[in-house]
């Protein structure tokens, strides 16, 4: 009995211990929704994570099937183009029965419908005549700024612009709040928007009428792994309802006073004042750089743990030392974001911070191997010729005297690839992964330079922290003759 009592504290205090992970999408909404979920999980008694910001649909779909997150907002017209891509609308149940399969549950729609539109300005549309998409068919000049998400996506971009015949050459990507700014100032004249969108009103812009019925009913639900606790389930699916201008009022509330918590809290109190209580940024300012430095360290210990011996290799020539130096060059010419995409679907790595950390250690190997190689490979005939007249073995040779005589180069590459770790780490937000990226990605979706600076200064100054840093230990790790020689 009592170790039956026993294994069931324990079993439980497990439980406890295992937060509940809410994630969401990098767009005002979704910071909002994700809010919403991780207050209405903690008043039902779950101890709850949130990985805010962490990027598209993408990259929350393989989170949440892969296991790294638990629960976070999606609209059922996306789960059906985008994630189950069929080729007939389904039913929710039907959404329900195919989600299953992946171990997932949808809750019930959440109360509003957050369709896609296309906006364009007031006075712009007026002076051309255009109030449905369809009448864009007799302007191609206009410049288009979509988000990259809207440009891919199957009920996006290429297949609107074939059901309807637009032929406007001048598409361009563009981040989502940064398409309200560029839209507000001329630079573009039409961009794609969420219905609830805040900025809609707040810009005095025209959402086109969608007259061929394009875009498909996107009512916003949770998504969740089945195998988190069935109260979880039962609270995300019975905390109540948000009609479309409590969601609209909500997301102005986030973008005004610039924190999506807040925002998030008026759900629960909408009587609440319409300022936000004032952030309690250095705490935050600690975790940030707390994580960014675990990041960037660790990163850069594995890249000099791994470098070092490849750039050893290196040195010595042939075809292997080529085929060295080849590779870690190639991977520095991969786009940042495009290797965290390419690592995520591989096994064990996922949306973690281990992807991050292994995108950041490939991004520091080329500074360290090649230093390391040209360190080595400059060292002199004369020198190497001594050096195995004094009788010592060649692994002797190679810590006694040909590192620390190529010691200068091979730190000024570790120097270098912590700058890189340093400045890389920032995307490690965008899967979730923290550091000073979390204010840098927030403040892009606001549009707020002193949010971006938040986590853009800290990160420089930390730069040139590490670099000064490397300078003092040149001192002790360069010996001494060479130093002089300098």
């Amino acid at each position: 009995m009592k170790i039956g009592l026993l294994l069931g504290l324990v079993a439980t205090s497990a439980l406890a211990a295992d937060p509940i992970v809410v994630g969401s999408k990098k767009f005002t909404e979704s910071y909002v929704l994700g809010g919403i979920a991780k207050t209405v999980l903690e008043r039902a008694g779950f101890a709850v994570q949130e990985r805010a910001g962490m990027g598209g649909t993408i990259i929350l779909w393989q989170a949440l099937s892969g296991g790294q997150i638990d629960v976070y907002p999606e609209y059922t017209g996306t789960i059906d183009e985008e994630i189950l891509k069929t080729k007939e609308p389904l039913s929710h149940e039907e959404m329900r029965t195919a989600l299953e399969k992946f171990g997932v549950g949808m809750s019930t729609d959440l109360g509003f419908n957050n369709t896609y539109a296309l906006v364009m300005r007031r006075t712009e549309a007026a002076k051309l005549g255009i109030q449905t998409i369809s009448d864009l068919r007799r302007h191609p000049e206009l410049k288009v700024g979509l988000t990259h998400e809207f440009l891919d996506r199957q009920d996006g971009w290429r297949p609107l612009a074939t059901t309807y015949g637009l032929t406007m050459p001048n598409v361009s990507g563009i981040d989502h709040a940064l398409g309200y700014a560029a839209l507000a100032r001329g630079a573009i004249d039409l961009k794609d928007a969420y219905s609830t969108d805040a900025k809609i009103q707040e810009n005095d812009l025209v959402v086109l009428r969608d007259d061929r019925h394009f875009f498909p009913e996107y009512k916003a639900v949770f998504l969740y792994r089945l195998t988190i606790d069935p109260r979880a389930i039962t609270a995300l699916n019975h905390f109540g309802r948000i009609d479309e201008a409590k969601m609209i009022s909500l997301n102005a509330a986030a973008e005004r006073t610039k924190d999506y918590a807040f925002a998030a809290s008026l759900y629960f109190h909408p009587t609440a004042s319409d300022s936000a209580p004032r952030r309690d940024l250095w705490p935050k300012m600690a975790r940030w750089t707390a994580r960014h430095l675990q990041l960037a360290g660790i990163s850069l210990l594995l890249s000099v743990l791994i470098g070092l011996p490849l750039g050893i290799v290196a040195s010595r020539g042939g075809a292997l030392g080529q085929t060295i130096l080849a590779i870690v060059a190639m991977i520095q010419t991969i786009p940042s974001l495009a290797l965290l995409a390419l690592l995520v679907p591989v096994p064990f790595l996922g949306i973690s911070a281990t992807t991050a950390i292994v995108a950041l250690l490939l991004y520091g190997l080329l500074p360290i191997v090649r230093n390391t190689a040209t360190g080595l490979q400059d060292i002199s005939p004369a020198l190497r010729d001594s050096a195995i007249a004094l009788g010592l073995e060649p692994g002797a040779r190679l810590r006694k005297i040909y590192l620390p005589l190529a010691s200068r180069t091979i730190l000024a590459g570790i120097k270098t690839s912590a700058v890189i770790s340093i400045g890389t780490a920032t995307l490690a937000a965008l899967i979730g992964a923290g550091g000073l990226g979390e204010p840098i990605l927030s403040g892009l979706n606001l549009n707020d330079h002193t949010t971006i600076l938040e986590g853009a200064i800290p990160a420089a100054l930390l730069a040139l922290l590490v670099q000064g840093l490397f300078d003092l230990l040149d001192r002790f790790l360069i010996p001494r003759g060479l130093r002089l020689g300098s």
